[in-house]
């Protein structure tokens, strides 16, 4: 019976070493399938990341641009503005300056009707000579209704 008995061990032994190898051998398969697919997926993924960062890329550039643009015209608005202010001002400041000197002439023409010390006597003569009647009175209907003036030149003198 021990013959029949090691003959009985080593077949399980080599069944056991046989079922090992064919374990092994199909890890190993398995292992290269599934790598060479995990290569696969991780070079596609390289190339879908290369893809991504080159459209990053011109998807920023175009931005750039998009900004630059509008930052230049932005500065060109903000100038024009700053132009079209001083232009204001100025017409602004130039309408004054008209204004102040049309009331300069006015009041020059004015300064003639001035009395004055050297002119006392001549607007006296003239005062008396041509004499006005400020007092009046206005009627329901809207007519103005005068006093007549009264001459006193025998008095005052």
């Amino acid at each position: 019976m021990s013959g029949n008995w090691k003959l009985q061990d080593w077949a399980r032994a080599a069944e056991t070493w046989w079922a090992e190898f064919k374990e092994e051998m199909l890890r190993k398969r398995y292992e290269e399938e599934v790598g060479s697919l995990a290569e696969e997926r991780a070079q596609l993924e390289a190339e879908e990341h290369q893809r991504l960062m080159a459209f990053n890329k011109l998807e920023n550039e175009r931005l750039q641009k998009i900004r630059e643009e509008r930052l230049q015209r932005e500065a060109e608005e903000e100038q024009e503005q700053k132009l079209q202010a001083a232009i204001s001002r100025e017409k602004k400041k130039i309408e004054f300056l008209k204004e102040k000197e049309q009331e300069v002439l006015q009041l020059q023409e004015e300064v003639k009707n001035f009395i004055t010390l050297e002119n006392l006597d001549q607007r006296i003569a003239e005062a008396l000579d041509n004499p006005k009647n400020y007092n009046f009175a206005i009627d329901t209907e809207g007519r103005i209704i005068r006093s007549p003036v009264k001459q006193q030149t025998a008095q005052h003198s």
